[in-house]
């Protein structure tokens, strides 16, 4: 039994393993997404073939379940990318389509009683972050060389104004992995911290000996549509992180 809220967030060691002064263990942290891993690769079989009751790998032109979900999920990305980097985007779209279904199915994943949720941490949520913005300045430096200033100075702006703005636009620029890091970071722990106070207040109340064990009733009533919010949380803060990706993505390829 969790005794805090923040507990649940606590990256416990699975299996222990050192080396000198290197530390290899296992951890909950690991073994999720390791799940991930396995639950993508599931969906991506059972969406490209499908067995029948012969035992027998048939393909279908009418596709099935996995295959609409996973044609659904890929026409979102590439849509997408379309809308913000136009013809650019076609070859980041499986790039972007890994960071999409990693975040998504990490947070849904975290929804599960008991399980863990890795986009919880903000260690997780800016390391993906920092690369995404390291390997955006590659790709604009390799482009564009030293022109990639002009992202500092809006156009047709005179001296005395860009001694104002460019310090204004760097410091902005160099905020942008801290604030799509921490915003992923801070909606998960902050709706699963909410669910777990919920969930303990209804588990007290329903240990009340007298009438008032019934009022549980109302909170767990509560939590019933803050799991239905944070399922929406979920899927709307991955579909977030990478919009924001392709528009930085946007942002070195066209120089805005």
């Amino acid at each position: 039994m969790l005794l805090t809220p923040l507990e649940q967030f606590q990256i416990i060691s699975l299996f222990s393993f050192k080396l000198f002064f290197l530390d290899f263990s296992f951890t909950n942290l690991i073994l999720i997404n390791v799940i991930v891993l396995i639950f993508f690769s599931t969906i991506v079989y059972f969406s490209s073939s499908d067995t029948n009751y012969l035992g027998e790998t048939s393909f279908f032109f009418v596709p099935n379940n996995w295959q609409i979900l996973l044609e659904t999920t890929y026409d979102t990305i590439s849509q997408l990318l379309f809308d913000n980097i136009n013809m650019e985007g076609e070859k980041y779209f499986p790039f972007i389509s890994v960071l999409f279904t990693f975040i998504l199915f990490s947070n849904l994943i975290g929804l599960i009683p008991y399980s863990f949720t890795i986009t919880s941490h903000l260690i997780v949520t800016f390391t993906l972050s920092l690369s995404i913005f390291i390997g955006v300045n590659i790709i604009c430096i390799k482009r564009y060389k030293a022109h990639m200033l002009s992202l500092f100075i809006p156009a047709n702006t005179s001296f005395g104004l860009a001694l104002l703005l460019v310090p204004i636009e760097f410091v902005s620029y160099i905020f942008k992995p801290i604030s799509l890091g921490v915003r992923l970071f801070a909606n998960l722990m902050a709706g699963h911290t909410l669910l777990k106070v919920i969930v303990g207040f209804s588990w007290s109340m329903l240990l009340l000996e007298d009438l008032l064990a019934v009022v549980h009733v109302l909170p767990l009533f509560v939590l019933i549509l803050l799991v239905g919010l944070e399922l929406g949380v979920a899927i709307i803060q991955a579909y977030v992180f990478t919009i924001l990706t392709c528009i930085y993505l946007n942002d070195s390829i066209n120089l805005h």
